[in-house]
């Protein structure tokens, strides 16, 4: 039998009636709210857009098909995060993203103590990228100096070098989208 003293409830029951209020409070503000809300949520971009066009993003590096990936991986990642339908042509769109790479830069940051080889090599890209309105040739987002960081091991086997680095590339390219993206969708 639960401790009860004379003439009170056990003790297991006013318990549960204190977390039963105390639950009941903690809703009540949850409900509530506190009428703050997350910065830069809402899409910036015009309510009458339907379609954007991403046309290949040119590549002032040396580096061949860089452009291909960062294309690519801004195409993949409007058409997961955003309502838009994304095409090539610019004639048939509302709005025109272009995005150009400006360099491609590889450094050693890490080597073996003992033999002095590279083992960790840092990839890093600066890009441009502008969305402009189409009717108006309004620009509606730019950011010109966009760089992007990769870190990659490399082997001892000279010939797997470049192997390694596409891998980086290819990760660098996914982050670079997911990042222009949310930039244009919030207005950054």
């Amino acid at each position: 039998m639960p401790f009860q003293r004379e003439g009170s409830r056990p003790f297991s029951a006013v318990a549960a009636k204190a977390a039963r209020r105390l639950a009941a409070v903690v809703v009540a503000f949850g409900m509530a709210g506190c009428g703050y809300h997350v910065a830069g949520r809402a899409s910036t971009l015009p309510s009458s857009w339907k379609t954007i066009a991403i046309p290949e993003f040119v590549n002032r590096t040396n580096r061949y098909r860089v452009e291909q990936r960062f294309t690519s991986a801004v195409i993949h990642e409007f058409i997961s995060r955003t309502k838009y339908r994304i095409v090539q042509n610019e004639n048939e769109a509302d709005a025109v993203l272009r995005g150009e790479v400006l360099t491609i830069e590889t450094s050693p940051i890490l080597f073996n103590a003992t033999t002095g080889q590279v083992t960790t090599m840092l990839v890093t890209v600066h890009a441009k990228v502008e969305l402009v309105s189409r009717g108006d040739e309004k620009v509606v987002y730019k950011n010109d100096d966009m760089i992007f960081r990769e870190e990659y091991q490399i082997s001892s086997d000279i010939n797997s070098f470049f192997e390694e680095q596409s891998p980086a590339l290819e990760r660098m390219s996914r982050d670079f989208a997911s990042q222009v993206v949310a930039d244009v969708l919030e207005g950054f």
